[in-house]
């Protein structure tokens, strides 16, 4: 994207990464408090402000180490999770899908805005033309923790959702996977398992979106 130095590429995904990681993790705990768990509004982290969502490894090491990297397809981090107390939502079950669905679907609101940017950039140009890559920047970032959270396996939101959907043995069973899915997502990216996986979905939905907004 762009014929940048690393300091040029950090500036240029800075932004779109501290808000997709930060909005992710807000709107879990928004939508929590909506069905009537108050811990993260009790925590402090109902807010915006990235300083209280950063993980030193996932926000800002990791990003960096990705970008130095050559052949690396797509960034990604995570954020330190917002804390949700699943025993004091309303329907505890059903209501954990939509606190775990929120994330993904934050991530899609702000890649099209994102792609909003991208094409105002685009359209002005010159002094602005950092504003197009930022945007496409911010795009990426989004679909990638879109599309990754939704992969069905536990702790990822897509897990904690098939969780909610499938009946009590296959729930609690699925739901067992949990203490192992980091070290699971892991190998699966080490294999090129997730690239062979997102790879398609990334450009695919990318596709829709430059044809949406005119970015081709």
């Amino acid at each position: 994207m762009g014929n940048f130095s690393l300091i040029q590429n950090i500036v240029i995904w800075a932004l779109p990464v501290l808000f997709a990681i930060t909005v992710h993790e807000v709107a879990h705990g928004w939508t929590a408090l909506k069905f009537g768990d108050r811990t993260a509004q009790m925590m402090g982290r109902l807010t915006l402000n990235p300083i209280k969502h950063v993980d030193p490894v996932g926000t800002i090491l990791l990003p960096v180490i990705l970008l130095m990297m050559p052949g690396i397809s797509f960034i990604f981090g995570w954020a330190k999770p917002v804390p949700v107390t699943w025993q004091n939502l309303n329907n505890p079950k059903k209501d954990m899908i939509w606190v775990a669905l929120a994330g993904p679907l934050a991530n899609l609101v702000m890649a099209i805005i994102w792609a909003l940017i991208a094409k105002i950039g685009l359209v002005i140009g010159g002094s602005m033309q950092a504003l197009f890559y930022m945007g496409i920047a911010g795009i990426q970032i989004n679909a990638v923790l879109m599309l990754l959270n939704l992969l069905p396996l536990p702790p990822l939101d897509g897990g904690r959702i098939l969780v909610g959907l499938l009946p009590g043995p296959l729930a609690w069973r699925v739901n067992q996977i949990e203490p192992y899915g980091f070290f699971i997502l892991v190998g699966l990216i080490y294999f090129g398992i997730i690239s062979m996986i997102l790879s398609p979905l990334m450009r695919g939905f990318m596709s829709i979106l430059f044809a949406l907004f005119g970015l081709n």
